[in-house]
């Protein structure tokens, strides 16, 4: 991970793009959002910040979640994969649509009926005291890594495309990233990020057309010419069988399925655009226009990924050592100036449109889940007080991420965020399908033994079981044991 922003800050260095080209970029893309900010933000009380007065349109919900599901890491990384794994991405896309599925006919009608803020408060409904907790802390610490290392990636590409030309320190790009994302956050909270996820995800996908249209003319490709190369090429291979390969179908599948369950479903930070839509009925039409929309998006950045190789092995390019460096090497070196602006203005997109969703998610499990702040009841200058708060934590982790500036331990820390989802799994499946009653106040242990006890049979997995690697579905494997390690300490006795 450390070294994948090292290569795109590389990168940048050589390209060098003029200081003021980059200021002009950036100053009015953040205007667009502050300017949005204004209009949406309303009274920008309780109600607004946390579920955006139910009032938000399904459609524009489900058109912003597609850039909120990706990341600025993502958005270079997907089309890289395809060198490796040509189209192999797209069997965990299609595990997506029974997750989905899942989320849409089972999670979405119980947190309706409960007319919950934070999804975790069922937690405490279903459980007790603790397990609430756990679930709500587990999301925190989660979302704070996340959000921070994708902020680091934003912030270093800034820092080199403009704040070093004036000798600014790396700590002030940092701080004026989040203080950007704050000014258009802090009043109107999820209301206005429906709406700025908007136009970010826009960016973000005009971006890859744009890129794909530059290609298709260097390469002289009609439209029909290029759906036709990609197709015939090795590069569009999909499936594949073998089942001691991470990326076999199965194993991708069912990683996708489970993923898109807890990444979306069990995460605060989607579920609550989710929950700003007028109804049940209307957020489950906007999960499963997402679901689709989402397969068609991811067609989209691998059709890149395959042009962008083609191209580079065209024009007798040499490829970067790292896969994930081609689409940044490409657009910012060989594609035209116009390819770097919009590149960097893609990638901007990409990480601000999860980066902002999880700074007010941050906010609401925080008020809502540790301090009991009721939406009704709004208490502005405590929730402004938390909102910069988080902002500062950013700030502060961002910050040891670059002090420890080391691959090993920023890709450790990243890979431990993502262990986080397992535990939540687990409670959720527990709760949702068993009648048993576990003892809350061992929830917790159970909920970190599970993470080390995956982590360790994912280092020892090839001598334990004949060869066999993890990979995405590790996932499953840390919510089963999370699930039986509740089972063992539950009470036989039914819940009424």
């Amino acid at each position: 991970m450390g070294q994948r922003y090292r290569d795109l800050i590389d990168i940048l260095v050589k390209k060098s793009m003029h200081p003021g080209l980059v200021a002009g970029i950036i100053g009015g893309y953040f205007i667009l959002l502050i300017l949005i900010s204004y209009f949406t933000s309303g009274k920008g009380d309780a109600k607004a910040f946390f579920t955006g007065n139910r009032q938000s349109p399904w459609y524009l919900v489900a058109f912003g979640m597609i850039g909120a599901s990706l990341s600025g890491v993502t958005f270079i990384s997907v089309p890289g994969w395809v060198g490796d794994t040509s189209f192999a991405y797209m069997q965990m896309v299609l595990g997506y649509i029974p997750g989905y599925l899942v989320i849409a006919v089972v999670l979405l009608p119980l947190y309706y009926k409960l007319n919950l803020v934070s999804i975790y408060q069922y937690l405490e409904k279903r459980f007790g005291f603790y397990s609430y907790k756990t679930g709500a802390f587990f999301f925190l610490i989660s979302r704070v890594i996340g959000a921070s290392l994708r902020l680091f990636l934003v912030a270093s590409v800034l820092q080199i495309a403009f704040f070093n030309s004036f000798h600014i320190p790396f700590e002030v790009s940092v701080l004026v990233t989040i203080v950007l994302i704050w000014i258009y956050t802090f009043r109107g909270g999820i209301k206005t990020i429906v709406w700025t996820d908007t136009l970010q995800t826009l960016f973000m996908l005009l971006a890859v057309g744009i890129t794909i249209v530059i290609i298709s003319r260097d390469m002289e490709f009609s439209a029909g010419g290029l759906i036709q190369t990609i197709s015939e090429s090795h590069y569009s291979k999909i499936f594949n069988w073998d089942w001691h390969s991470k990326t076999n179908f199965f194993k991708q599948f069912f990683a996708g399925a489970f993923t898109a369950i807890v990444m979306t479903g069990l995460d605060q930070d989607m579920m609550q655009k989710n929950l700003t839509c007028k109804t049940l009925g209307e957020s489950q039409k906007n999960m499963l226009w997402f679901s689709l929309s989402l397969i068609v998006v991811n067609l989209f950045f691998l059709s890149l990924g395959a042009l962008l190789f083609m191209y580079a092995q065209s024009n007798g390019i040499a490829l970067p050592e790292r896969s994930d460096d081609l689409y940044p090497l490409l657009a910012l070196n060989h594609l035209g100036t116009f390819a770097g602006i919009i590149f960097l203005l893609g990638i901007t997109a990409a990480a601000y449109s999860s980066a902002d969703s999880a700074l007010t998610a941050l906010t609401t499990s925080f008020s809502v889940d540790f301090l009991g702040m009721d939406a009704e009841k709004d208490n502005k200058k405590l929730r402004t007080l938390i909102h910069i708060g988080f902002s500062a934590l950013l700030f502060m982790v961002i910050i040891v991420f670059k002090a420890i500036n080391d691959q090993n331990v920023i890709s450790a820390v990243f890979t431990a965020a993502g262990y986080t989802y397992g535990p939540l799994l687990g409670l959720y499946a527990f709760g949702l399908f068993t009648k048993r009653q576990a003892k809350d106040t061992i929830v917790p242990f159970i909920a970190i033994l599970a993470p080390i006890l995956s982590y360790l049979l994912s280092i020892y997995s090839e001598t334990l079981l004949w060869g066999y690697k993890f990979g995405f579905e590790l996932l499953i494997v840390n919510g089963s044991i999370t699930f039986i390690g509740l089972w063992v300490f539950s009470s036989r006795r039914e819940l009424s």
